[in-house]
């Protein structure tokens, strides 16, 4: 019924995609986590209005009709509906899930850079591509940390156990991943080295008669870090009003048949949010495949 895809964002800036400023969190814009990793997350909404917005700003005049095609149509005030035969909303033939981290970078002193995830990420990169079952050993490694046995963290050290050269074959979207060790980390431990990783900012607006911060006009913010890899599954329907849909056609019109550059989240503005982002088609494999 469905043709299944994949997408892989690199953030090229510190990505922030959260909540807003408040006194309940003591004015701290946390990001979204997943709630069992407790790690950043991208919500499926956010990346379907991306794309949705995208797509309608450049393709023109054209761009209203194909959103309205790949993404279904607005529902219509009461008004506009019944002066309209047309159907009041149409279902979408785009289908987004969240985004999950696959590779976060995080600073070690005698590193200086080591790319972590965690055998639960990993995993859920697994199932999106319809990989064969694989156990990620926690403390298994890839890259070039030979002649170290231990690695140093902010807060303790990690013994290293295993070389695994798989895990570079799944080092996606980073040109440079050859040049940056690769980390698996236990899933307990995975929650605490992200929010070392993450990139923190105080931000304020001042009075503009004194240097003070204007009344709760202070807060600071948190973003994944540049460099962070993340994966997102998509679906795209077969058949839409009896017509089989041209898949490839979707990336033509959304500018995606190579890698392109997006902005996700907040504070745009400021130097956030900017990423690289690639869609890829998964080919039809049999059902047997993930469990051999």
């Amino acid at each position: 019924m469905y043709q299944k895809a994949y997408g892989i964002i690199e953030t090229l800036a510190p990505l922030h995609v959260g909540a807003s400023a408040g006194e309940e969190t003591g004015n701290l814009n946390l990001i979204f986590r997943d709630q069992f990793t407790q790690t950043g997350i991208i919500p499926g909404s956010s990346i379907r209005g991306r794309f949705r917005a995208d797509l309608r700003d450049e393709q023109g005049q054209d761009g209203a009709k194909k959103v309205d095609y790949w993404y279904g149509k607005e529902a219509k005030t009461r008004a506009e509906s019944e002066s309209n035969a047309e159907p009041v909303t149409s279902e979408g033939i785009v289908k987004f899930e969240y985004a999950s981290l696959l590779w976060i970078p995080v600073y070690c002193p005698n590193q200086p850079v080591v790319r972590v995830s965690c055998p639960a990420l990993l995993n859920r990169y697994r199932k999106i591509l319809n990989l064969p079952k694989y156990k990620f050993q926690p403390h298994s490694y890839a890259g070039p940390l030979s002649d170290r046995s231990y690695l140093f963290f902010n807060l303790g050290f990690v013994k290293l156990g295993d070389r695994d050269n798989k895990l570079q074959k799944i080092a996606m979207g980073t040109a440079d991943s050859d040049e940056y060790p690769l980390l698996v980390v236990k899933d307990t431990e995975m929650s605490m080295i992200h929010d070392m990783a993450l990139y923190r900012q105080s931000r304020v607006s001042l009075d503009p008669d004194q240097k003070i911060a204007k009344d709760k006009a202070f807060f600071n913010v948190e973003a994944l870090p540049e460099g962070t890899v993340m994966i997102f599954p998509m679906a795209l329907r077969k058949t839409f009003q009896s017509r089989p849909v041209e898949h490839n056609k979707f990336l033509k019109d959304s500018l995606l048949t190579q890698s392109k550059e997006m902005y996700f989240g907040g504070l745009e503005s400021v130097g956030f949010g900017r990423t690289s982002v690639m869609v890829n088609l998964l080919e039809e494999q049999k059902n047997d495949t993930a469990t051999k």
